[in-house]
């Protein structure tokens, strides 16, 4: 059976229910789910031991317990805390050592030496005998690593770097998992891997200004990480000086930052033995000469290291396989919060120079559909696809169908192959096996679709982050030919919050929208809390009465981030609302339903977020000031008592839920308290402008925020939401002042109306619940209390008189009291 939950579900193990669960699968089918999920088992067995140590490296991260990068000492917890890795990560070793002829026997054809190698590997006479040729997988086994921890650079400062030396087979799956959710590194809207350009290679000037001004900068604009070399040489160095200048630049506040992940081959890395540690290093100090000799140095302007492990020392390509997977994998996961982006995470390969291997890199990775953005002039590699992609499309293919894997040279006319051939050789005179190149251009000429050619001395580098965006739009339109341009498109630029490249491009009055079209892209602009875009889709054709349904709006209260305040509170009404449940003997099949947990599915409606408690929360947070919330669609009477109302909620939520299908009454005000339970002010700001009832609406705010701060612990967050009580109460305060000065009349109407969106209250009941200081110190508001304490006298009425009056009753018949 497959498996509903995501990796970050199957490794949310903060709660002690959840590592119970976790523990029982041990053994079995792969912990987390129940449900044979293998993501982390994938030919591995993790024990108990190892999962509570991965427990305890989490609850530590989320206590503060780690330096997040600060260096100094390693503490004892943090070599617990990875204590796991060597059991489920490897290593590779050389276990036959195969003669190189031209070495004397000194050398094994792996690029190590004769000592370095066991006496297993030198001892094997037969098995070297018979082999020609050094193969990674038949002449290397595997162990556990020695390589992993954090890296500081001594002398650069004193941010570390993760690091892990890993076998070159290892599953992409548990790397990128350990990268989120253990190293911490936030997920990619987008993921950048810049290949070629190795060695001494001289990079032009114009390509440092395409990484620098072009490819930083919009990495930084669409929260990308950056897939190098990892190594100081090359467009590896150029990419890491990049990152290192964008990083001076930027806000240190900025919450977008660039990350640079470098894969590189362990048995290149110069100085590696620095980093070897059975244990873990916490940190590991690396030492760089600044010498000509060591361009093989890790370039600390990375912020992780994944060193991988072929068994062989000082060859190159030993990580191309493994690059190429995790690229694959990562295309394959889900933007935004959570993973509730409405896309897969785009991955992008990005060609600059390149040498003759690179060809066989690039068709091995088009096969897999994987867009490709290739630097026309930049070097050999990438010359030939230009060339290729722009001088070939005269010349007809063969009627055949597209040929498939190993089949290039088939289905491709004779004339086609004479000219590849030609060009092959114009650009790799010098090249040994030109047909095998030519068998390699031909199958890169036939997925041209997925490949975009980028001319950086003609077209510059400032619109460099709408190539980008072109060119994976141009490859999500070759792999779903139904979907619209323009929709994938949208979706993009949601993912990477580019509101500005949506104007400019996609809301510019020359496509019409259609409310189908936009539906999923606002679900992911409210989920992952993208209010420019929420307000750029409302302007453009989204009609937010058919938007938001009752099943939408409980949908988006389940999509709440799992450490927040809100989602913590909702999850403790519906543990309430489900034990209860469970103990009333006349509901069947109630007493089954399944508490929710970060790894259980949902079982049905029964055991999802729904409107009751939500009404329940909003009940917790304003009080009797309001009716309750939700009610009328739910069927339930206001009156109703709580048990009651529970058996009442429980029968129709096994049944058919018709009210999830209806339309929400006022969509505006469901989406402005939804935003404000999260604190999202700029979208509770928006949703507010919307709503209608902006006093009211503003004051309901303020009282819901300074409840949630009373039950915030943290104290950054209890700090915002303070603010933004504030703000919505001088919100209100403007606004009444604005009504004040054009009716008095009127206004004081709007204090003392009911409104039928917010239960029948009234802005003076809600602002008394508030504790609105500053709005019952406006004049208006002063004058309608002055109003209702005389009554339908005159406020101009002397104290004596009514002193007077007080005594000698029948004088109100007179004309000494005036009355309005």
């Amino acid at each position: 059976m497959s498996c509903n939950y995501s990796i970050r579900d199957c490794l949310s193990v903060r709660n002690s229910g959840v590592l119970a669960e976790l523990l029982r699968g041990v053994g079995g089918a792969a912990p987390g789910c129940g449900r044979g999920c293998s993501w982390m088992w994938a030919g591995l067995q993790l024990h108990s031991s190892d999962l509570r140590s991965l427990q305890a490296a989490t609850s530590m991260k989320e206590q503060g317990g780690e330096r997040d990068g600060e260096g100094g000492k390693a503490g004892s917890t943090t070599e617990k805390d990875q204590s796991w890795v060597p059991k489920i990560i490897k290593k590779r070793l050389c276990s036959t050592f195969v003669e190189d002829s031209f070495s004397n026997g000194a050398l094994c054809q792996c690029g190590g030496v004769r000592e370095l190698h066991d006496s297993v590997a030198t001892g094997d006479f037969f098995g070297a005998a018979i082999v020609s040729q050094w193969d990674s997988r038949q002449h290397s086994s595997e162990s556990p690593t020695d390589a992993f921890g954090e890296l500081q650079f001594a002398g650069a400062g004193r941010r570390n770097s993760h690091f892990l030396r890993l076998s070159c087979d290892t599953s992409p799956q548990i790397v990128y998992t350990l990268m989120t959710a253990h190293w911490g590194l936030p997920s990619p809207n987008l993921v950048v891997s810049v290949v070629g350009g190795e060695g001494h290679e001289k990079i032009k000037t114009w390509v440092r200004d395409v990484l620098r001004k072009g490819l930083v900068r919009a990495a930084q604009s669409t929260g990308a990480w950056i897939l190098t070399g990892g190594l100081r040489e090359g467009v590896a160095r150029c990419v890491g000086e990049a990152v290192r200048d964008h990083a001076a630049a930027a806000p240190a506040l900025s919450q977008k930052k660039v990350i640079a992940v470098g894969l590189a081959p362990w048995g290149l890395v110069h100085n590696r033995q620095q980093l070897v540690n059975a244990q873990g290093s916490f940190p590991a100090r690396y030492y760089v000469q600044n010498t000509s000799q060591d361009s093989c140095c890790l370039d600390n302007n990375c912020q992780a290291f994944l060193l991988v492990d072929d068994g062989s020392t000082g060859r190159r390509g030993g990580e191309t396989a493994f690059r190429a997977n995790l690229e694959d994998y990562i295309s394959h996961q889900r933007t935004g919060i959570w993973g509730s982006g409405s896309i897969e995470i785009p991955v992008l390969c990005m060609l600059i120079s390149g040498d003759a291997t690179m060809l066989e890199r690039l068709d091995a990775s088009l096969r897999k559909a994987t867009p490709w953005l290739v630097l026309a002039g930049s070097g050999p590699a990438a010359d030939l696809i230009s060339d290729l992609l722009g001088n070939l499309s005269s010349v007809p293919l063969s009627p055949n169908s597209p040929p498939a894997e190993g089949e290039a040279s088939e289905g491709l006319s004779a004339e086609l192959r004479d000219k590849a051939r030609d060009k092959v050789r114009r650009h790799f005179p010098t090249a040994a096996e030109l047909e095998k190149l030519v068998d390699s251009a031909l199958s890169i000429y036939q997925n041209r679709e997925f490949i975009t050619v980028f001319d950086g001395e003609q077209e510059g580098s400032e619109d460099f982050d709408t190539v980008l965006l072109k060119a994976l739009v141009r490859a999500s339109k070759r792999v779903s030919s139904e979907a619209s341009e323009c929709t994938e498109e949208l979706k993009l630029a949601v993912a990477w919050n580019r509101v500005d490249i949506a104007k400019t491009e996609l809301f510019n009055g020359d496509i019409q929208w259609k409310y189908e079209d936009l539906e999923d892209s606002m679900t992911d602009a409210l989920i992952n809390d993208k209010p420019q875009f929420v307000r750029l889709f409302c302007e453009n054709g989204l009609n937010i009465l058919d938007y938001l349904t009752y099943e939408r709006l409980e949908g988006l209260y389940s999509s709440l981030a799992d450490g927040s305040l809100a989602y913590i509170l909702l999850q403790r009404r519906l543990s309430e609302r489900q034990g209860l449940a469970a103990s009333l003997p006349h509901l069947d099949g109630a007493a089954n339903v399944p508490l929710k947990s970060p790894l259980s599915s949902l079982a049905g409606p029964a055991s999802a977020i729904t409107l009751f408690e939500v009404s329940r929360l909003l009940w917790d947070l304003l009080g009797d000031v309001c009716q309750p919330f939700y009610y009328g669609p739910l069927g339930l009477d206001c009156s109703t008592s709580t048990r009651r109302a529970l058996k009442q909620l429980n029968k129709m939520l096994l049944g058919e839920c018709v009210y999830r299908h209806q339309r929400c009454l006022s969509p505006w005000a469901a989406l402005f308290i939804w935003a404000v339970l999260q604190s999202r002010s700029e979208m509770a700001v928006y949703f507010w402008e919307m709503a209608g009832e902006s006093v009211l609406s503003a004051l309901g705010g303020c009282k819901m925020l300074r409840e949630l701060s009373k039950l915030e612990s943290e104290a950054e967050n209890k700090l915002a939401m303070k603010e933004l009580a504030q703000r919505f109460e001088d919100l209100a305060h403007d606004v009444f002042g604005e009504c004040y000065q054009n009716s008095e009349s009127r206004s004081f109407t709007l204090l003392i109306r009911k409104s039928p969106v917010w239960g029948g209250a009234t802005c003076m009941q809600m602002a008394t619940a508030a504790d609105a200081r500053l709005f019952f110190s406006h004049d208006g508001v002063q004058s309608l209390l002055s109003q209702i304490w005389w009554g339908d006298m005159e406020r101009s009425t002397e104290v004596w008189k009514l002193v007077l009056t007080f005594f000698l009753p029948p004088l109100v018949y007179t004309d000494l009291i005036s009355f309005r």
